[in-house]
């Protein structure tokens, strides 16, 4: 089953269009978006925060309308210092940690540091443009916990966010992973799955001649939370169809259906037998 044929099966006599979140989309240009399927299907809108003009110009190029993308840094709102590396995607309104990136392989030849910037940040919550969002995604390098922080209006509404985090401080004074999973438990969210792990060797071992390889040392990957399942009764209907959406693109098969369970009890259907049918009948999905 498609993500399409399931959006059509939810939503048999109206349109859906899920709001998405993207903060850091310069990487769009470099990586598949996790939302790129269900945007050229058409039921997905996406408002972009990406501070390099000339990375979010692209980007508004590239999307078109209705998507949005602006040039601002997200943050606390106060003046802070952007820190410029060699390598746009390492960017960081943290200063990189250079003793500990040295300690690995191609860590500081990849965040060299080649500039500091003075630059003003501005508040998730104060932006007009963010509406109700369901989808978040987040890659700020290391400034995800302050963003969170001064998002929390647009964060309780959401549904499933997708972030970054870092287990240790590749960035100096960087929150790391346990201070972001507090935070967004205390928002209603529940802990779903790691999107595969990254890190590297400690000088001088290489596998595989691969410097990008690890051995067992795990730095950086992107976590998934999903709002609280043990409390769908918060949920309307509508966002309750569209986490459903979310989770099936996210290939979470079996969360998916436990959805899917709760809106046939709310609305009287019958799409869960479907749903499991055309799941079952899959050819297995490599996860």
């Amino acid at each position: 089953m498609t993500g399409l044929e399931l959006m059509k099966m939810l939503y048999p006599a109206q349109d859906c269009m899920i709001s998405v979140l993207d903060v850091g989309a310069i990487e769009l240009k470099t990586s598949a978006a996790p939302y790129s399927q269900m945007v050229k299907s058409g039921y997905a809108r996406v408002v972009g925060f990406e501070p390099d003009a000339a990375g979010c110009a692209a980007l508004n190029r590239d999307y078109g309308a209705p998507h949005l993308f602006l040039p601002h840094f997200v943050g606390d709102g106060k003046p802070a210092t952007f820190y410029e590396t060699n390598w746009a995607l390492t960017g960081s309104l943290f200063k990189p940690n250079r003793p500990m990136l040295e300690k690995f392989n191609n860590l500081h030849e990849l965040m060299t540091l080649k500039a500091e910037h003075p630059v003003d940040t501005k508040r998730l919550d104060d932006l007009p443009e963010v509406g109700d969002i369901d989808f978040v995604k987040i890659d700020v390098q290391g400034a995800e916990l302050s963003i969170f922080e001064n998002g929390e209006r647009v964060l309780r509404n959401a549904l499933l966010v997708q972030t970054e985090v870092e287990f240790v401080q590749m960035y100096e004074n960087q929150p790391l992973f346990a201070d972001v999973d507090q935070l967004l438990r205390s928002y209603g969210y529940q802990f779903h799955t790691f999107l595969g792990f990254a890190g590297r060797c400690f000088k001088p071992m290489v596998v595989n001649n691969d410097v990008n390889q690890r051995n067992r040392q795990i730095l950086w990957s992107d976590a998934v939370y999903v709002k609280d399942w043990l409390c769908f009764e918060k949920l309307t209907l509508d966002k309750l169809k569209k986490l459903a959406l979310l989770l099936h693109e996210f290939k979470s098969f079996d969360l998916c259906l436990v959805v899917i369970k709760a809106i046939d009890e709310r609305a009287g259907s019958t799409l869960a037998d479907k749903y499991f049918a055309s799941i079952t009948a899959m050819p297995p999905t490599k996860l």
